[in-house]
């Protein structure tokens, strides 16, 4: 076993081993698509092959012992209840769900007031822009605080009656920042707020401790291919008792609802937010991630992740012309720079070219964020659990020699 450096008692060697792609490529990308653990693909192709040999619809109910685990395994994750939680195709379809609920039994209109961190992602901001212009609601971004994340207590002063939407995410993509989603959750309770919470935790599942309970939101979105190290296509949906008893969502399918012949009826529990169609093949794939992260230990992967990503941090910090971008009192496994002489997204080019995978993070993906601090682009730097210092030490020659 190869000493870590770090506190998380984790194998990375046997990590290494259970991972394929290792072999073939320095992936310091997580925060985009990680690369997943060999039982997650054998899982998903397993399934491809026994629809190919049987049939789709007869593989599914081979299989729907094992779909069921699903729900409980990400139920697990987040400390929630198995019918609080629905299976989407991505983080975004599941905040989609979650908003377009919300606007279906309670439209949105003049006078109401949906209050967003400033580093939110585009897709999040995106719908209640277009809702600015069509309904005449008001969209207003959180101040900051010192360190660069949500200010709660600017935040708790801007509660009011009109607030009817709080949307924040957990990990920003384009920075190192964790948002203090659990002082947000009970700010809104201390003010007695019938706001809406939406937490976007697309990039800390997988990669921190994201509790339900103790966050207290309506929903939390995520997604099953950055740090939880599952398929493209996977997402799920976290949902409240309160939003699975107050929300009805827009539009239904036969799966959240069921033809009666005097109307319809709602699916019961947050099922009612999915869609009939689905890649089972992918969602058991989802599971197989979830339960290949819980054996591994969240605190264990976070502890990990957190080493790596200071190393990466403090390595580039020592590098001339480079500028570390990161905001926030504690960080997270996402590390931006930018360098003094060379373009990012040149830079990006460059690192790419020596088989390192990184990520370019430009403007559109967070415009509040980027334009307060002026800047055009950032290199984004995303190790996992079973990357190693060799392997950033590598990037930090290419940076330094650049």
């Amino acid at each position: 076993m190869t000493a870590t450096g770090d506190d998380s008692g984790l194998d990375v060697d046997q990590l290494r081993q259970l991972t394929p792609g290792c072999l073939l490529v320095n992936h310091l990308n997580n925060a985009g698509c990680a690369l997943p653990p060999r039982t997650v693909t054998d899982t998903v192709v397993d399934h491809l092959h026994l629809e190919a040999m049987i049939g789709g619809y007869e593989a599914h109910s081979d299989a729907s012992g094992r779909i069921a685990a699903v729900y409980h395994s990400v139920a697990q994750l987040v400390g929630a209840r198995p019918d609080q939680i629905a299976l989407l195709e991505s983080a975004t379809a599941a905040w989609q769900k979650a908003f377009t609920a919300i606007h279906h039994c309670r439209p949105f209109g003049s006078g109401d007031r949906i209050l967003v961190s400033s580093s939110e992602y585009a897709s999040n901001v995106l719908p209640i822009m277009q809702l600015v212009k069509s309904r005449g609601v008001r969209l207003e971004f959180i101040p900051d605080d010192e360190h660069g994340c949500v200010d709660v207590t600017a935040f708790a002063n801007l509660l009011g009656d009109d607030v009817a939407a709080v949307v924040i995410n957990h990990c920003p993509s384009q920075n190192g920042l964790i948002n203090d989603v659990v002082a947000i959750g009970a700010a809104l309770r201390a003010a007695d707020s019938s706001a809406w919470y939406l937490v976007d935790a697309c990039q800390s599942i997988g990669q921190l401790p994201v509790a339900a309970g103790e966050i207290g939101a309506d929903f939390i979105s995520a997604t099953g291919r950055k740090f939880l190290r599952g398929p493209r296509g996977t997402g799920f949906l976290y949902a409240s008792d309160r939003a699975i008893a107050e929300l009805e969502p827009f539009p239904l399918d036969l799966h959240s609802a069921t033809w009666q012949p005097d109307g319809y009826e709602v699916a019961r529990g947050a099922v009612k937010f999915e869609s009939w169609e689905k890649s089972y093949a992918a969602i058991l794939g989802l599971g197989a991630a979830v339960d290949y992260a819980l054996d591994c230990g969240i605190e264990a992967l976070s502890t990990r992740i957190a080493y790596l990503s200071q190393y990466a941090r403090t390595g580039l910090d020592a590098i001339s012309q480079v500028t570390v971008r990161d905001r926030g009192l504690s960080k997270s496994g996402i590390v931006t720079f930018t360098h003094g002489r060379i373009e990012a997204q040149t830079l990006v080019s460059l690192i790419r070219e020596a088989k390192i995978n990184v990520s370019l993070s430009t403007p559109d993906y967070a415009r509040v964020d980027f334009d307060s601090r002026a800047i055009a682009a950032v290199v984004r730097v995303s190790p996992h659990a079973y990357n190693t210092t060799a392997e950033l030490d590598s990037l930090l020659e290419l940076v330094t020699n650049a």
